[in-house]
């Protein structure tokens, strides 16, 4: 079975985006930081989630990620769902940080308890099948909507999502152009999937770029 190692981010300022990941979420080897000045205008196309157990965790890891310089944008507050809001890191990342549960149990962590990368794609079918035939398992499937695959030993989960779609649960428009700025590093090989995200081998080292 296919799995995640980490996800790489490509960032104009190397040294200020790993004092912001390092104060804002301290998630380490999960994710990777490499300098690049690659084009990129709007929605890149993707978001990272932080899965966590409360909302008060939530509330936490929001605070902290505001405090080291990211912009709010959708505030924290409950859902249908849950209890979560989104925010954008100072590289341009949109990262959404959610829990299934509405009633805190606990003291406020900043523990993560999953990372969901989620994709934004065009053809639906087309991506579902692509990463099918690239080894990858289908957990969860909702039509046209939504997939989401097998975790496997992966530090990373990954879920597909309308593009469109996406952008609206981020609060932002879905236009844009240029570089995703992001590399998946996994153990599927090499490639780039029908909507442009890079994969790669994982790198054996703990350290690329500044992380």
């Amino acid at each position: 079975m296919t799995s995640i190692a980490s996800i790489t981010l490509e960032v104009a300022d190397l040294a200020a985006a790993d004092e912001f990941y390092t104060k804002a979420f301290g998630l380490g080897g999960q994710i990777r930081l490499r300098a690049s000045q690659a084009p990129t205008t709007g929605f890149r196309g993707f978001t990272l989630s932080l899965v966590v157990a409360q909302p008060a965790n939530v509330n936490a890891l929001v605070d902290a990620a505001v405090d080291a310089g990211a912009t709010t944008l959708k505030p924290a507050a409950k859902s249908l769902w849950g209890y979560g809001g989104v925010v954008q890191a100072p590289d341009g990342t949109i990262w959404q940080i959610a829990s299934s549960s509405k009633k805190d149990t606990g003291p406020a962590t900043r523990q993560v308890d999953e990372i969901v990368l989620l994709l934004g794609v065009e053809d639906m079918a087309q991506s579902k099948r692509f990463y099918v035939d690239h080894g990858l398992a289908v957990a969860k499937s909702f039509g046209s909507k939504y997939v989401e695959f097998a975790t496997g030993s992966g530090a990373v989960k990954l879920a597909l999502y309308k593009r469109r779609g996406l952008a609206k649960v981020a609060g932002v428009s879905p236009d844009g152009t240029g570089s995703h700025r992001l590399t998946v590093d996994a153990d599927a090989g090499s490639f780039t999937d029908p909507d442009g995200f890079a994969w790669t081998t994982a790198p054996d080292s703990e350290s690329l770029g500044a992380r």
